[in-house]
């Protein structure tokens, strides 16, 4: 019997075949940036006060600069020791009783009493269109901003765990280019919802695609390349997240409407539906199906275009776990090890998303260019994925997986007892922190499918990082409460939250090198893998004709 991992010995591990498809996948999670944290651009709050018809007549009358008409309705509050302008309450004045004239400095407005807002809001926006300023969402209904990044987080929980699921059971193809379509259909509602009750519910169906989408197209080149390039492929395709990062503000820069804003992340959705013709389904998750001739017949297309010639072990191509396929939720906690791994993997995720979706938000909190800061965040992920690959074939998985979660939670604290006077400073150990995480957060993705067997990898991926979302929904709600008592509370939580899932990550096994296992046996008895893995090499290598030919099979780029 000749396994898939056998045969890309001889059909190519990461040749033209595999690349081209790398290099479309690597394409979705581009606009992924734009549907997790567009929010920032989409629901952006400006500067908001009461608006009173009197005195928008006033200014109009007498030429008042927005900034005077402002000062004349929004009271004056003192807020721990400074004063602050409340844009949710006005001052009470009756303007047509008063008999003031242009000149208002006679209205004594320190003994003016004060009122909720009546008439809406009037907002100092420069020109951008968002969902706030649309629907009014500020003050007492500012948390329903919240539920617009909530519900799509809620989106991605279930389609996560569905498409996963699907994946497992219909094919990686079919359930990514399904993803893609409603996609492209709910991204659509999403810019032309009437109400903010529809935009909602049009969020989560968005969220219900996009992540379960993307998850299985990493999956999908995961099992079509050799096991010493999974990382690779694995951390350059979520760098494409930060490549996102990079142009999202770009796009929100010059299309300052937040619906055709929404149009343009969801259209290549849309163009990623011609990847019918362009991607293959994974052989090895056909193979764990009994479906041998259509697995046999990919990887020998995949041979043809990497140039390569197959021998007669092709004959032989099964699965070890094909009788046992069926995947379900137990098969992730039914064995001790299995167990293990999903609760720690799960953890994780939950910590990931919590502290990278926390640190991006504190941004927003702290002021300054959102533009800029965005520029930057994403320029601070790329040393992230460099580090990784120069780090795990080196020292291995663990280690840097660990450490990451280490430098990401003591950063936090140190941030926390930095006194804002040391500005540069505590934004240099703040960036370092982002790092941390970020490094953490892609290298639980990749470490999450090398330690499930092939059947249940998916659905494995899928349940963990449901958790994910979670933190996803939690995240905001956390920070901006939590700084309301002290502003640098949240870090001190994110802090607590990296070390502990660091000194999970020790608690797992190191992964470098080792092939992806098949079975449920492989995860809790791999000392009985390696033996069968050395032992079909072995058997490979007797039935070839000669060393000559094994080494002429083998893909020129992996040597």
């Amino acid at each position: 019997m000749t396994t898939f991992d056998d045969i890309l010995e001889e059909a190519g591990k990461f040749g033209r075949c595999q690349k081209r498809i790398f290099a479309l996948l690597c394409m979705v999670s581009m606009p992924w940036a734009g549907v997790y944290v567009g929010i920032v651009f989409q629901g952006f709050t400006p500067d908001h006060w009461c608006r009173d018809s009197a005195v928008v007549e006033r200014r109009q009358a007498c030429g008042w600069s927005l900034e005077k008409s402002r000062e004349l309705t929004v009271p004056v509050v003192n807020t721990s020791g400074v004063l602050q302008q409340n844009g949710c309450e006005r001052y009470d004045v009756d303007w047509n009783a008063t008999g003031l004239t242009c000149d208002a400095q006679q209205l004594d407005l320190s003994r003016t009493p004060t009122a909720g807002c009546t008439e809406g809001w009037e907002y100092d926006y420069e020109g951008r269109q968002s969902f706030v300023t649309e629907f009014d969402l500020v003050c007492s209904d500012g948390w329903l901003v919240d539920m617009y990044q909530a519900t799509l987080n809620v989106g991605f929980l279930v389609g996560s765990i569905a498409i996963g699921y699907l994946a497992d059971r219909f094919g990686r193809k079919m359930s990514f280019l399904m993803s893609n379509l409603m996609n492209g259909i709910a991204g659509i509602l999403v810019a032309v919802a009437p109400n903010y009750v529809s935009l909602l519910v049009f969020r989560t169906l968005y969220g219900f695609g996009v992540k379960g989408g993307w998850v299985a197209g990493y999956v999908l080149i995961t099992e079509i390349v050799g096991v010493e390039y999974r990382r690779t492929v694995g951390v350059i395709y979520q760098m494409f997240f930060s490549v996102g990062i990079l142009i999202l503000p770009l796009l929100a820069y010059f299309i300052t409407d937040w619906r055709w804003l929404q149009v343009v992340i969801t259209v290549p959705y849309l163009l990623f539906l011609s990847y019918y013709w362009f991607i293959p389904e994974s052989p090895r998750w056909l193979l764990s199906q009994n479906k041998r001739s259509q697995a046999v017949k990919i990887t020998e297309e995949m041979a043809k275009e990497n140039n390569m010639t197959l021998s007669k072990n092709i004959e032989t191509l099964a699965d070890d776990n094909a009788e046992t396929s069926s995947a379900s939720f137990m098969d992730l906690i039914r064995t001790p090890k299995m167990r293990k791994h999903t609760f720690i993997l799960s953890y994780n995720w939950f910590t990931s998303a919590v502290v990278y979706q926390g640190l991006i938000m504190r941004l927003g909190i702290l002021g300054g260019n959102v533009y800029i800061d965005f520029l930057i965040s994403g320029l601070v992920e790329f040393p992230a994925a460099f580090l990784i690959l120069f780090t795990i074939e080196r020292i291995g998985r663990r280690l840097p997986f660990a450490s990451a979660n280490f430098v990401a939670g003591a950063s936090c604290f140190i941030t926390a007892f930095i006194p804002d006077s040391m500005f540069w400073f505590k934004t240099i150990v703040a960036c370092i922190g982002r790092l941390g995480i970020t490094m953490a957060f892609e290298m639980v993705v990749f470490v999450n499918t090398e330690l499930y067997p092939t059947f249940v990898r998916n659905l494995g991926v899928s349940v963990c990082s449901t958790l994910c979302d979670i933190g996803g929904i939690v995240a905001p709600f956390l920070l901006y409460r939590l700084a309301v008592i002290w502003l640098e509370l949240p870090l001190i939580i994110f802090g607590t939250l990296a070390f502990l899932a660091g000194g999970l990550v020790l608690l797992l096994p190191e992964t470098r090198g080792v092939q992806l296992p098949d079975t449920i046996e492989d995860i809790e008895f791999p000392e009985r893998a390696k033996e069968r893995a050395e032992l079909r090499i072995q058997q490979l290598t007797n039935l070839l004709p000669n060393n000559n030919d094994v080494s002429s099979n083998k893909d020129p780029e992996a040597v």
